[in-house]
């Protein structure tokens, strides 16, 4: 179904005349984006300006919010994900996405794991034992828990949580990762962690990252797009956005005077 050659050879994502409402409210305005394959692509903007409203129409998370209304087109491999013949618990599979707050399972950290594959029909055992170890080294978490697979995912410490729940994406195959604010809740060890892994996972992945934290997009991310009110004000190469960027609103929150 999405298999398709994309158009434009970098862009694996490309949003065209995105607007999202919120019954009445509009909090996506024409939209317009494209974001390439294996890169990091930070979001950053204040709250509310719709930074991760915009990364969860990628995934078609929005659709489960009643009365949310989306026009425009979201194609990945030049497929319109929103197309009736789309399925949306597949789409989910190739775009999986880490929350703000670590999420794992009230389960073993193997079984937090293997949960996605063995949903999706894998039962080998051998097989699933693979895909536990690749996943939890890709999330640069093995050699911390290889020892202790059936303790519970919750008796980690929080930056081990969250990179248990990169693990349990990774876990599935993606092609895409979202991150919606990944290291918010955690303390500045976790997040160099963090933010070190995101770095050697576009080698494999194509990453959107939604951040508050300047400093962060500044190290992480190969673009940066700037959201405020739900229009996207500048959008370019990460270094130029930081250091020369054309528009003053992009100047002034990058540099505190608000946001």
């Amino acid at each position: 179904m999405m298999e398709k050659q994309i158009k434009n050879e970098q862009a694996k994502i490309e949003v065209e005349g995105l607007n999202l409402y919120y019954g009445k409210m509009k909090a996506l305005n024409n939209v317009s984006l494209q974001l390439a394959s294996n890169q990091v692509s930070a979001l950053i903007g204040p709250s509310g300006c719709g930074k991760s409203t915009f990364l969860r129409t990628l995934n078609r998370m929005n659709d489960l919010i009643p009365g949310v209304t989306i026009q425009g087109k979201v194609l990945i491999d030049n497929v319109d994900i929103y197309s009736k013949e789309i399925e949306v618990v597949e789409l989910r599979r190739r775009i999986g996405m880490v929350f703000q707050k670590p999420n794992p399972f009230p389960m073993s950290i193997y079984e937090n794991v293997v949960y996605g594959p063995k949903a999706h029909g894998v039962k080998n055992k051998k097989k699933l034992d693979e895909i536990a170890e690749k996943s939890l080294r890709k999330a640069a978490l093995w050699d911390e828990v290889k020892d202790r697979l059936k303790d519970s995912g919750l008796s980690l410490s929080g930056g081990q949580q969250q990179r248990l729940c990169i693990a349990r994406v990774l876990a599935i195959e993606p092609d895409i990762v979202l991150m919606d604010e990944p290291t918010s809740a955690l303390d500045p060890i976790a997040t160099l962690k963090i933010e070190e892994l995101v770095s050697t996972l576009k080698e494999d992945y194509t990453i959107v990252i939604v951040t508050h934290n300047m400093e962060q997009a500044a190290r992480v991310s190969d673009t940066t797009t700037f959201f405020l009110s739900g229009d996207i004000i500048e959008t370019g190469d990460t270094e130029l956005i930081f250091t020369n960027p054309k528009q003053k609103q992009t100047e002034d929150y990058i540099t505190g005077r608000f946001g």
